[in-house]
């Protein structure tokens, strides 16, 4: 059963519906097994939340904070904001003091949560520097309290503070039957890639408008397990897991990011949303144990992958039926080989599984249909309350697009080539920041993606980033993160940086898969005290050259890399070269590596 009312109804009106369903469940650590939360349960939390919120004085809208990572309280919290038309904003687990201090300013927030003790530590730091905040509530009950804190409370404290009042009630009743689709939902401070955080605004209309859209083409409903494996402050994760709630389904809540192989084998879940890492390190996984197996089976995997591809890329996503010989030996393949690796994964009821949020490779997303997953490849933007696009399962899917635009949303290409949007998903404009939100429209009212792209036969396709598009001294544009995507798609390596832009020639800094590359200089007798010296032995290098080469091939000769430094360390959020949903700070990496980078470039 679908429903869509208000956000801030919309845990009540499942509890309804679903009553001891189960809604959520969770891992606990303590006792090694996960807990089930039923609907009933998840709504009771859910009010109690609304109303200790009144009971602080939270107003309508008012900004509230939630700093933490994946947790059942998360939702309790968020919805519990919802209740009272109150706005949610979520920061990242993983945010800097500064930027925390920035965003509580930016907001006037009063009341933060947060969920473990890093958090809770980031927050305490700052406080000098936050002059609205009024009340701490943590909710991880092992969190140590600074002996000067004064601010904070648990949890479990905090949900006692609305009981037992009538006046709070009679509120928390009137806030619901008030709330308004114009309401503001979420503020969502993007990760800040090329300069200060801008807070996008997401009203509740907008989330009706996208839940209610997907309703009619995503095969969801309750008898779907969802893990919940991305951040909820990810604009995809957190539209999708309302969506799954819409549903009926039952989120698994996984706690702990490097966990998730684990929690997969243990939930045995029939839909996820990720980015394409997930399923690039998944193929580089199967592709290493298909490498380590015996002759036979060696053969077997790879004839199995082989006709999956075949019966996908050339039948089923064409819509044409497949001739029986080729139909009987992906049934037999789907039987034995396939489903044995499904099931090695914790993947073996399979809907369907989401991926947006950064550039997917072709061969990584046939690969998956290969093994029997119905990959959804889509395309959105946080100001465009996640999905622009995604592949319908019941229509032609060529590898490489990003799908069809979600139904009632409008998308169209700029002369320039700029993939431009217009509907009732995209946001209404930047908080507090008039200049930056008429920057982000065009004149007619269309927003500007900030993203090259074309369409072709009804299907969206996506080129790079058009602030991203390098133009070398030679006059040549270079799309990087078409380069460095065939990189990373190679087990040998982690990361790749390219280098172009006003520039006589591409070059790239790479870190490789060091996991990979000292099992290989061992089998070579290649001997290197540290990742330094392997990074700098010309016997690896070369070795390295020749992949690079091979993978680059069909690349034209003017976006191929013709220099690379090999770097003994990843780049990470610790040096401010990752945002906080990974993406590369350019930037800061081009200014962190200048030296290497000229030096590259010396005559």
């Amino acid at each position: 059963m679908k429903i869509n009312p208000h956000l801030a109804r919309l845990i009540h009106e499942g509890a309804k519906i679903y009553g001891e369903r189960t809604a959520l469940k969770y891992k606990d650590y303590a006792e090694g097994r996960w807990r089930e939360v039923s609907w009933n349960a998840f709504d009771a939390r859910v009010s109690s939340a609304s109303l200790a919120m009144l009971a602080l004085g939270i107003n309508v809208q008012e900004n509230i904070a939630i700093f933490s990572q994946n947790k059942p309280e998360y939702l309790y919290s968020e919805f519990g904001a919802f209740g009272i038309r109150a706005v949610a904003i979520p920061f990242y687990a993983t945010t800097s003091a500064a930027q925390v201090s920035y965003m509580v300013n930016d907001a006037q927030v009063r009341l933060i949560f947060v969920g473990e003790q890093q958090q809770y530590d980031t927050v305490f730091s700052v406080l000098a520097l936050c002059h609205s905040l009024e009340n701490i509530v943590i909710f991880d009950p092992k969190v140590k309290r600074a002996e000067a804190d004064h601010l904070s409370m648990y949890f479990e404290d905090f949900l006692r503070l609305g009981a037992d009042r009538a006046d709070l009630t009679a509120e928390y009743h009137r806030r619901q039957y008030d709330a308004r689709p114009e309401d503001t939902a979420n503020i969502l401070y993007t990760s800040g890639t090329t300069g200060v955080s801008k807070g996008v605004v997401l009203t509740h209309g907008q989330y009706s408008f996208a839940l209610e859209a997907h309703q009619r083409v995503l095969p969801l409903s309750e008898r779907d397990v969802v893990m919940n494996f991305l951040p909820y402050t990810h604009v995809f994760e957190g539209a999708w897991t309302k969506l799954c709630l819409t549903c009926g389904a039952t989120l698994a809540v996984n706690l702990r990011p490097q966990d998730i192989l684990t929690s997969l084998k243990e939930v045995r879940p029939t839909c996820m949303c990720s980015v394409p890492r997930f399923w690039e390190k998944l193929y580089l996984g199967v592709m290493e144990k298909a490498e380590k197996s015996s002759g036979l089976q060696r053969r077997l995997i790879a004839d199995a992958i082989e006709v999956g591809k075949v019966y996908w890329q050339q039948y089923k996503a064409k819509g044409i039926p497949a001739p029986v010989g080729l139909r009987l030996k992906h049934e037999m393949y789907e039987r034995t080989i396939v489903r044995l690796l499904q099931k090695t994964l914790g993947l073996d009821r399979p809907n369907f599984f989401p991926v947006a949020g950064a550039a997917f490779s072709p061969e990584i997303e046939v690969f998956g249909h290969a093994v029997g997953f119905n990959i959804i490849v889509g395309y959105g933007l946080t100001e465009t309350c996640a999905s622009v696009s995604f592949d319908y399962l019941n229509q032609r899917v060529t590898p490489g697009s990003i799908g069809r635009p979600l139904p009632g949303v409008e998308v169209k290409i700029s002369e320039e080539g700029e993939i431009l949007v217009r509907g009732k998903t995209v946001m209404p404009g930047y908080y507090k920041n008039a200049s930056e939100t008429q920057a982000a429209f065009t004149a007619d009212g269309w927003f500007r993606t900030g993203d090259a792209g074309y369409i072709k036969d009804g299907e969206l396709y996506i080129t790079d980033r058009i602030k991203d598009l390098f133009k070398t001294s030679n006059g040549k544009y270079i799309a990087p993160q078409l380069i460095e995507g065939k990189l990373t798609i190679d087990r040998h390596f982690e990361q790749a940086v390219v280098v172009a832009d006003r520039r006589k020639f591409v070059a790239a800094l790479i870190v490789p898969n060091f996991a990979v590359l000292e099992e290989w200089a061992a089998a070579q007798g290649i001997g290197c005290a540290s990742r330094e010296e392997l990074c700098r032995d010309e016997r690896v290098r070369a070795f390295l050259a020749d992949r690079i080469e091979t993978l680059q091939q069909d690349l034209a000769h003017y976006e191929k890399i013709k220099r690379f430094t090999l770097l003994p360390k990843a780049f990470s959020m610790d040096n401010g070269e990752l945002t906080n949903t990974l993406k590369i700070k350019r930037r800061v990496v081009y200014d962190n590596y200048a030296d290497i980078i000229n030096g590259m470039y010396a005559e």
